[in-house]
């Protein structure tokens, strides 16, 4: 087992108006790291407000959750951006999230973006250098997927001098390359109790788990993630808590 402690984080504050999303209340007091969305793929001003108060009050680091413009879509769609629209729509979310804590006398802790953005940056370096770029001017480490052969894109964030957060995924399939594995592929979202333990041990030992196209894969991850849009969220992270050790 690995001798530094894994810490949880989960998407929070998705909520938008009286649309609900997530059990933010019954979750926040089980993570270390809240990702709390933007107003860009979900959430809004009294959303973000309150949810920076749970966590807050739980002691649970901030973090920004920024994503394309697509509050239809959830934030699961690529969108045509050029380069400085990346950049600029990022910093105009992390920046309105980072303004909310400082109204509340606490700050951001980090950056992971959302859903496609997410995805997009991990397989595009133009996309990639467009959000690194955002995140320097806030002097934060970026949250992203711990996955083999992506030296090139820790060069780049070197060059811009932002740390990275590697994360694995209690709750997500994985392919062999390392990319989680779409949602609309069967299997892709892990809801059985008894799987998602194994691998989060595997993830949490440093060994290899199984991946959804029948290869061995090595995740060396220091946070893992489980979604908060997850039906079974609230039993996911009790269940991951516990295999954790309950540390907190």
């Amino acid at each position: 087992m690995r001798k530094q402690q894994i810490t949880l984080n989960c998407d929070m504050g998705e909520s938008y108006g009286p649309w609900k999303m997530g059990d933010d209340e019954k979750i926040m007091p089980l993570i270390d790291m809240a990702n709390i969305a933007c107003g860009f793929h979900a959430s809004d001003p009294k959303t973000m407000a309150d949810t920076i108060q749970l966590a807050i009050q739980h002691n649970v680091k901030i973090g920004a959750h920024p994503s394309y413009p697509d509050i239809v879509g959830f934030g699961r769609r690529s969108l045509a951006m050029s380069s400085d629209e990346i950049t600029y729509s990022v910093i105009y979310q992390v920046g309105a999230l980072k303004a909310m804590c400082e109204s509340f006398h606490s700050e951001l802790s980090y950056i992971k973006p959302h859903g496609a953005l997410y995805n997009d940056m991990i397989k595009d370096l133009t996309i990639f250098e467009a959000v690194v770029d955002a995140v320097s001017c806030f002097n934060l480490p970026l949250m992203m997927l711990s996955m083999p052969n992506i030296q090139t894109l820790l060069d780049i964030a070197d060059r811009y001098e932002v740390p990275i957060l590697f994360e694995a995924f209690a709750d997500r399939a994985y392919l062999s390359d390392g990319s989680l594995a779409p949602r609309t592929v069967a299997g892709a979202i892990l809801d059985d109790q008894d799987v998602i333990i194994e691998q989060i041990k595997k993830i949490v030992a440093g060994g290899n788990i199984r991946t959804l196209d029948g290869q061995s894969l090595t995740i060396e991850a220091d946070t893992i993630c489980v979604h908060g849009d997850n039906p079974q969220a609230l039993r996911i992270l009790r269940a991951t808590r516990d295999a954790l050790g309950g540390q907190r």
